[in-house]
């Protein structure tokens, strides 16, 4: 695996770092939550605070409402009803997934406080479910198994063949089609014939983006790979009774060995997936230990009280060791991003910007985690597309715990519905995970990880 380059190192004890000049191509960013951010054991404040309930705070972090007021336009006031608003979408759109099954095709929230939910269906039967529940119904006619096959089909296409003009591609569930962004149309052209898609189900934009790994290895602090390079912690974790952390998969490969923010010895990757997918964890040592936190490079941290995912136009927030607190809005999940290295898919599409230096770190929305940092466009001067790769598959795919508030995983867990680790399948099975049918393509013994959401080509949606 091509692995990211440094571009400079952060001094011993150094916070942020702000790089000039940064590169206006996208890439895999630098970033991180102060995740392992001190020895010993919780303060009794600390521990009256685990007592709560996940995200039952009584208001939120104050660094959290500035960067949101600073980068989203709005005032303390705002910002609050705004995450107060979100807090609730996320909940009644989880809701409403599991109630309207395969029938569903996405959430998304609008207005300048997220102040409207609007949920997709393409049942004109469930518009009055919908709205009992406090949302907005639309009726569409594709269904999400017939976008993700068209995604999953160009994701083929470039894993034969990288398309070198043709970036980005995505399910976008507001405009209920898939949306390619290519630098020419005709690349974008030879794509969607390579692929042998319906091309009524695809807008071909133009784009100058060329996404590229930023690999500058800090999360809330940094951590460094081997003693050179630079990236971030992405989020605490445990699993059993190992602490470590999560991060961007470009970062490092198995058995590659880090050292924290002070230069000492940390731990090492034990697993690492890239390209494909950018995820990877990192076992600590034990001076290291696992906090519920993130840095908020203004003062103080913000505390991770589970990882909720957060609908559509919500805001989001980025910890990075090279450019600090960034907050923007998420633009689309289930994206397609193509780097030097091969494509990624599965990640999500933010307006938040970064620069070189800030892969693997934290994007929170509110206290729900959300994912780590892996590429962009832009920088934090003239602004950019910042994409992040869930958290929540990565603590699937290896069998970790997110260490919350609460001292309990992520309060949004897959729904195991029938698939198994352990079962072997043979092609045409069907299963259900997470609220999902799916399909088997390739006959199999399923593992720890290889779950119908997170192995495209094993499953796909029946």
């Amino acid at each position: 695996m091509a692995r990211p380059t440094s571009s400079g190192n952060l001094p011993p004890g150094a916070r942020a770092v702000r790089r000039q000049g940064a590169a206006a191509g996208a890439a895999v960013l630098a970033v991180a939550g102060l995740v392992l951010a001190g020895l010993g054991e919780p303060s009794s404040a600390a521990a009256a605070e685990g007592a709560r309930a996940p995200g039952a705070h009584s208001a939120p972090d104050p660094d959290l409402v500035r960067a949101m007021s600073r980068d989203l336009g709005l005032t303390a006031s705002e910002a609050e009803t705004r995450l107060g608003n979100e807090a609730a979408a996320a909940a009644t759109s989880r809701a409403l997934r599991t109630a309207l099954g395969d029938s569903f095709v996405g959430a998304h929230v609008s207005g300048r406080t997220a102040e409207r939910l609007t949920v997709a269906t393409t049942d004109a039967a469930e518009r009055s479910r919908i709205t009992e529940a406090g949302a907005t119904a639309r009726v569409v006619t594709r269904d999400l198994g017939a976008l993700d096959r068209v995604q999953k089909a160009l994701d083929r296409a470039a894993a034969r063949s990288a398309p070198k003009d043709v970036p980005v591609w995505y399910i976008d569930t507001v405009r209920n089609d898939v949306v390619v962004e290519a630098r020419s149309t005709s690349a974008a052209h030879a794509l969607l014939k390579r692929a042998d898609v319906d091309r009524d189900a695809v807008t071909v934009r133009r784009t100058t983006a060329e996404p590229r790994p930023l690999a500058d290895l800090r999360g809330g602090d940094a951590y460094y790979m081997n003693g050179s390079g630079r990236c971030s912690i992405g989020f605490s974790v445990t699993r059993g009774g190992q602490g470590g952390f999560v991060t961007a998969g470009h970062c490092g490969t198995p058995g590659t060995s880090t050292s924290g923010y002070n230069q000492q010895p940390q731990g090492s990757f034990q697993g690492s997936t890239f390209p494909g997918r950018d995820y990877a964890w990192v076992a600590a040592n034990s001076s290291w230990t696992p906090r519920p936190l993130v840095n908020g490079y203004g003062g103080g941290d913000v505390t991770v009280a589970g990882s909720t995912e957060a609908p559509v136009g919500s805001s989001v927030c980025r910890s990075g060791s090279t450019t600090g607190w960034h907050c923007g809005t998420i633009q689309q999940r289930n994206t397609s991003v193509t780097y030097p290295q091969g494509t990624v898919s599965g990640v999500t599409r933010t307006t938040v910007c970064a620069e070189p230096g800030d892969s693997g770190g934290s994007f929170i929305s509110g206290s729900q985690a959300q994912g780590m940092t892996s590429g962009g466009s832009g920088d934090c001067t003239s602004g950019g597309t910042t994409f992040f790769h869930p958290v929540n598959p990565a603590l699937q795919a290896y069998g970790l715990t997110l260490v919350t508030s609460g001292g309990g995983g992520p309060t949004d867990p897959p729904d195991q519905g029938t698939w198994a680790a352990g079962t072997a399948y043979r092609v045409g099975d069907q299963v259900t995970y997470d609220g999902v049918t799916y399909r088997c393509v390739q006959a199999h013994t399923a593992q720890p990880g290889w779950n119908p959401q997170d192995a495209p080509s094993l499953w796909s949606r029946a």
